[in-house]
């Protein structure tokens, strides 16, 4: 089997909820070592709400990791962690800069005390900045980078993400970050680095064009439910079974092919839909049609009717229509991985795919301080008798 392309790769992994492990996360499904920190008795908070147990989020989460328990309230626990810094080439942690600096984690100590590790630090706020001890989570990052205020229909008020999508997608930047700051300490010489993330980051990153209108033209982008207003047609349309499909069309080309297969060919060299300005003008009428075109078919048959015709379409799918469905399994999007307590669990594979080193699933989450012996033996050289001595004293 080919070496996984971050094998040799140790991080430690001093974080939760949810990002900044999701990171973690992500390195280990490439070969990367992580050692996950969690607390006594309790452990992380996706394990659920029995403490030390094993949740299937926990299992998908906190697959191919380590899990060591160390009280970081305690003063002995903050120099037992200092300790660890210097054996790994990256540390992860999400605790508020406060906390991080009573504990002794901060940039400025770490970085002293372990030049070539690499330090990601993903804050609610960022280290630096006003509002950089306040602490974030994935709905109030949201809120802040202005995601919610654009989603949801116009007339109603603002929803957020049915999923905590700016968790995974600062994940990826994490996980971006660091292969970067490795590259060049290992390829140029330039030691370890602070990696310094901000959770709303990643959403206002996807905040697409929104800031240059505002800045040129003063144009606030509001909601407006499914429909993209420059971009027609694209939205959802209610088929005869009840489910709802989504189409998208908005280039000049894909709008002729559905004209022809809506049977209506005249529609794309009319005055009022030939350009995308055009059709931008006229959204109301075209949807009408468009809806009731749609509605003659099951979800189904009309998803196949466009995608033969060359017109990106797909059912709004739920997670028990994922489980179910034959791409998701066939490309390996979503595999079966062995689990203790709950056998076959499907999870996502890693992404992405890489052809010659692809990510693999060694492991599902472990049990609560499951490599506490190895871990502060084999790492800091501690005897029985010294961890046997912690974990009288509740440190780990």
């Amino acid at each position: 089997m080919t070496a996984l392309p971050l094998a040799g790769i140790r991080v430690l992994d001093l974080s939760t909820v949810l990002a900044a492990p999701v990171t973690a996360t992500f390195l280990g499904d490439f070969g990367a070592e992580v050692v996950k920190v969690e607390e006594p008795g309790r452990g992380d908070f996706t394990r659920g709400t029995t403490p030390g147990a094993r949740s299937a989020y926990w299992a998908q989460e906190a697959r191919n990791k380590k899990s060591v328990t160390l009280d970081l309230r305690t003063e002995q626990g903050q120099r037992i962690v200092r300790e660890l810094v210097p054996h790994f080439d990256v540390v992860v942690t999400n605790y508020r800069p406060p906390t991080l600096r009573s504990w002794g984690l901060d940039p400025d100590r770490l970085s002293e005390l372990a030049p070539g590790t690499v330090l990601v630090y993903v804050t609610g706020y960022g280290l630096s900045g006003p509002y950089s001890d306040r602490g974030s989570f994935d709905r109030i990052a949201s809120a802040f980078a202005g995601l919610t205020y654009v989603t949801g229909d116009a007339e109603r008020d603002p929803v957020r993400s049915g999923y905590s999508t700016i968790d995974y997608m600062a994940a990826y930047l994490g996980a971006f970050a660091v292969v970067t700051a490795l590259y060049h300490r290992d390829t140029a010489d330039g030691g370890g680095q602070v990696v310094d993330l901000a959770l709303y980051e990643a959403g206002f990153r996807a905040s697409e064009d929104a800031l240059a209108a505002y800045a040129t033209s003063g144009r606030v982008r509001e909601r407006s439910g499914n429909r993209n207003p420059q971009i027609v047609p694209a939205s959802d349309f209610t088929t005869c079974d009840g489910r709802r499909v989504s189409i998208h069309a908005g280039t000049d080309a894909l709008f002729g092919r559905l004209s022809r297969l809506m049977g209506r060919p005249e529609l794309a060299g009319s005055d009022d839909y030939a350009s995308r300005a055009a059709r931008a003008r006229n959204a109301d009428p075209l949807y009408r049609l468009i809806g009731d075109w749609a509605a003659r078919y099951t979800a189904d048959d009309l998803t196949k009717l466009l995608n033969e015709a060359g017109i990106p379409a797909s059912p709004l799918m739920s997670i028990a229509d994922i489980a179910a469905d034959p791409h998701y399994r066939e490309r390996g999007t979503l595999v079966d991985v062995p689990d203790p307590d709950f056998g076959d669990l499907p999870m996502p594979a890693p992404l992405p795919r890489l052809s010659k080193t692809p990510g693999s699933i060694r492991s599902t989450g472990p049990a609560l301080g499951a490599h506490n012996t190895e871990v502060y033996r084999d790492i800091l050289g501690l005897d029985e008798q010294a961890i046997s001595a912690l974990v009288a004293d509740g440190v780990i």
